[in-house]
């Protein structure tokens, strides 16, 4: 994801200093290819300002941070060497949390959050492919509303490089929101090894899919974030035009890396036990999915108090 972006970002003439991990040797090499169905690009390796260790990286005016929440634990030695006055992060990660825990390390006043809707697949080094949306919506985390000049001016930076972009009133609302589609499908996705149009194809699976959804929205009222119930047919309508798409979690299942269980999952499911809200299918599928997780390598259940 923070390869296309950047990209998308440099194709358009911003300065973007790229953290690679896996992939540094290869876009060194060969540049950073992106496959999109809004037009395949090239960044040959002369325009990639590539790098495989912070602390050879400049500070920056804007850190985007696109890392799997699996490594979170990593973000202190990879994020502070970038810093300096008034750098801004925003993190486009997946789950709940992401935001404090970013606020409590570097501090509050320079964190913002994004939501990434896209539909994109790392498929060789170096290679991205882009099948379908982009938006992004963000907000800044320290309110009171999250439309503050500063999102703004990082919504019309990605607008003016080809990334829809819209600023969120509400940051929490925003978080939530995505939930509704995430809890499903990634959660699903993680535990029966399916890709969203398959799991849609029968009518048990979009009961299924609806109730989870719906339980997100019930913890998600209980804590003041009111979510509307047409939220479920809204998601659910707009989700086969990705046909069978493998989310991040089942992906991560098939290459036998740690999946996102407690960001995805596992917090929302402690904050509806801490509301006392009642939610059944994603109790089944935080345990059955934290089960398929528990053989991979790296597994942080840190959350786990939460929830018992």
């Amino acid at each position: 994801m923070g390869g296309y972006y950047g990209a998308r970002l440099a194709q358009h003439g911003a300065d973007v200093h790229f953290l690679f991990r896996s992939d540094y040797s290869a876009v060194r090499s060969k540049g950073l290819v992106v496959q999109s169905h809004d037009g395949d690009f090239t960044l040959p390796p002369e325009r990639v300002r590539a790098y495989d260790d912070p602390q050879k990286m400049p500070a920056v005016d804007l850190l985007i941070v696109a890392l799997k929440t699996t490594s979170n634990d990593q973000l202190a030695s990879l994020v502070s060497p970038l810093l300096k006055p008034g750098t801004m992060i925003l993190t486009l990660q997946n789950g709940l949390g992401n935001e404090e825990l970013l606020a409590d390390q570097f501090g509050a006043e320079r964190v913002l959050g994004g939501l990434a809707f896209v539909c994109i697949n790392r498929i060789a080094p170096g290679v991205i492919r882009h099948t379908d949306h982009g938006l992004i919506r963000l907000g800044d985390f320290t309110g009171p509303t999250s439309s503050t000049p500063r999102a703004r001016a990082i919504s019309d930076l990605f607008n003016a490089s080809g990334i829809r972009c819209e600023v969120l009133d509400d940051l929490r609302y925003g978080r939530w929101e995505k939930l509704v589609w995430n809890v499903p499908f990634n959660g699903l996705g993680a535990a029966l090894d399916l890709p969203t149009g398959r799991i849609l194809a029968t009518e048990d699976g979009r009961r299924l899919v609806a109730q989870l959804m719906g339980e997100v929205i019930a913890t998600a009222q209980a804590i003041g974030v009111a979510l509307p119930g047409s939220v479920i047919r809204n998601q659910i309508e707009r989700t086969p035009t990705m046909g069978d798409y493998r989310t991040s979690m089942q992906i991560d299942r098939q290459e036998n890396r740690p999946m996102e269980v407690e960001a995805i999952l596992g917090r929302p499911l402690g904050v509806a036990r801490s509301m006392g809200v009642s939610t059944p299918a994603l109790e089944w599928l935080y345990r059955l999915v934290r089960l398929v997780n528990s053989g991979k390598a790296n597994i942080g259940l840190r959350n786990e108090k939460i929830l018992h």
